[in-house]
């Protein structure tokens, strides 16, 4: 369907990928791996039409149509929710137009033998033929099921997308190409600004819709459910597995060890070689052998063996002051903003040293009830009472965006680190894979992700024993991920987890309390159980409602 060939990207002299050849196939659905900076959002911008390569082509027949999600979008102002969604229909809607244009002229023209008239008949009829064969009699009906599974509430559908934020216009532009049912979507971490229910619903979406998928993504669970084909960029060059990211993750480490025996093997014979020239360069009668080895070794194929990411972050948490045994008690809990109510009469109990999660759709009170805890919003009804002894650390969901970009990385920790632990602010940075020049560096120039790293210093500089993270995993790569992760189920005081990352709260929380609905349900199981439940849930609603419509 799509033919990549011979894909060269080089900036000055830093060459990205080379030569680069693959075959996008309808209904594959491909996973774009490498680590940070292998240039995999590049190559999707390429296939996207949105940068040139140095050389090379990337050819698309003309009634293919592909639509691209990058990874940073604002959507226009001035329409409604529904109306900038609808948008995905515009050249439909401009088609009708057209042919009520084209058959106003017939009606009025009087030249009936005319070439005029005739083409006008050809286009007309053309059109129409088109126009008629697309189903638009239930796209209103596509534009609020989309919308709905996308997270937007009806009462959403009429305000202005002004009123939203990046992340919620974001679902706007990833509803309008969803809408256009496009044969290659390519999605840069789509994920990012959706709750778990919106990222269940875009993953069945995918999966039953057909069609052919790229995608970058930093959820583990979202990319085996969906992919079936795994190109990893990396050192230049593309390695194409047919299968998922787990079973890639295998195939790789197997590749890795076959590459690392062939290249100890080619080096040992380089190294005997090399000594054989040596001993035998001055002796007449092994001239001739000394020579062919040394054209040999000239003209040898160096074995390279493909790159890890060895960089590590060493993260870990100071040990947490004692606290009181219940850092967290909630008796009817209320919360409303003018008449909007975001939840009623929350009553729930956390333990010392318990981990759990708050999930649920956005906009139903997950952040908000954060904030009561955390004594930024203080007109709730109910009590929130917090336990004796209890130290918060808190990383907001924006914490990343609230650094000040003109400060250098330096002086964005130093300028927070107490007296005592001063001389060693360069080996904290070093820690958090800043070292060298990179401590140098504005905020401003920094990548999401090192953003969220430098944020993430400061929760390590004082020690806390009630730790509240609002989806702290957003920007991070799967290695930062896991290394967030095991440091966390090491912390040995209590932790609430703000998240939409079923992989990153797999393990990690016991329990689980839902938003939605304008209530706050305790769950007793971990992630798995509870989307097991809410599955079993969501069937039994959908037989009710068949039961209910045979009747």
């Amino acid at each position: 369907m799509i033919s990549v060939d011979g894909l060269t990207v080089d900036f000055g002299d830093r060459i990205l990928f080379k030569d680069v050849s693959f075959q996008i196939n309808e209904k594959d659905r491909i996973a774009l791996m490498g680590k940070n900076g292998a240039g995999k959002s590049t190559l999707l911008k390429i296939l996207a039409g949105a940068k040139k390569p140095t050389r090379g082509s990337v050819t698309i027949p003309k009634d293919i149509t592909v639509a691209y999600l990058p990874q940073h979008l604002m959507t226009a102002d001035g329409r409604t929710v529904f109306e900038e969604a609808s948008q995905a229909f515009a050249h439909l809607f401009d088609m009708e137009k057209r042919i009520e244009n084209l058959n106003r002229q017939l009606t009025e023209r009087t030249d009936y033998d005319s070439p005029e008239y005739y083409k006008l008949i050809e286009e007309v009829a053309a059109l129409s033929e088109k126009f008629y064969s697309i189903d638009l009699t239930h796209f209103e009906a596509d534009v609020e099921k989309t919308l709905k599974g996308l997270g937007f509430q009806r009462t959403d559908f009429n305000r202005p997308t002004s009123d939203f934020s990046g992340g919620w216009r974001m679902r706007i532009e990833l509803a309008k190409m969803l809408l256009k049912n496009p044969d290659v979507l390519l999605l840069d971490e789509p994920t990012n600004h959706l709750d778990i229910d919106s990222i269940q619903w875009l993953e069945d979406f995918l999966i039953t819709n057909g069609k052919a998928v790229i995608l970058i993504s930093h959820d583990r669970t979202f990319v085996d459910n969906i992919t079936t084909r795994t190109i990893e960029v990396t050192m230049g060059r593309i390695y194409d597995y047919k299968v998922n990211y787990s079973q890639y993750l295998i195939l790789r480490q197997e590749r890795r060890a076959q590459q690392q025996k062939a290249y100890d093997e080619q080096q040992k014979m380089i190294a005997e070689t090399k000594e054989f020239i040596e001993r035998f360069k001055g002796t007449y009668s092994k001239t001739l052998q000394v020579q062919s080895r040394v054209r040999m070794l000239e003209k040898l194929d160096l074995v390279e063996v493909d790159e890890e990411d060895t960089s590590a972050l060493r993260l870990k948490f100071p040990p947490s002051p004692r606290s009181g045994s219940y850092p967290v008690i909630a008796q009817e809990v209320s919360k409303h903003y003018g008449t909007h109510e975001v939840f009623n009469k929350a009553t729930f109990t956390i333990e010392r040293g318990e981990k759990v999660a708050f999930v649920g759709r956005n906009g139903e009170g997950k952040s908000t009830l954060v904030k009561c805890i955390m004594g930024e919003i203080t007109d709730y009804s109910g009590t929130l009472t917090l336990g004796h002894n209890i130290q918060i650390g808190y990383f907001a969901q924006n914490q990343a965006s609230l650094l000040d970009e003109e400060l250098t990385v330096f002086q964005t920790v130093d300028d927070v680190t107490p007296l005592e632990l001063k001389s060693n602010t360069k080996n904290l940075l070093g820690a958090f894979m800043f070292s060298g020049d990179d401590i140098d560096k504005k905020v401003k120039v920094l990548s999401g992700g090192e953003r969220t790293r430098l944020a993430m210093i400061k929760l390590l500089l004082q020690p806390v024993n009630l730790l509240i993270l609002d989806e702290p995993t957003n920007h991070l790569d799967l290695k930062t991920k896991d290394i967030l992760k095991n440091a966390l189920l090491d912390f040995d005081g209590t932790l609430i987890v703000v998240s939409h990352d079923r992989d990153f709260l797999n393990g990690l929380v016991k329990k689980v309390y839902e938003f939605g609905n304008k209530k706050v349900t305790e769950h007793l199981e971990d992630i798995n159980g509870f989307l097991r439940k809410k599955k079993m849930e969501n069937l039994k609603e959908i037989e009710s409602k068949k039961g209910k419509n045979e009747k």
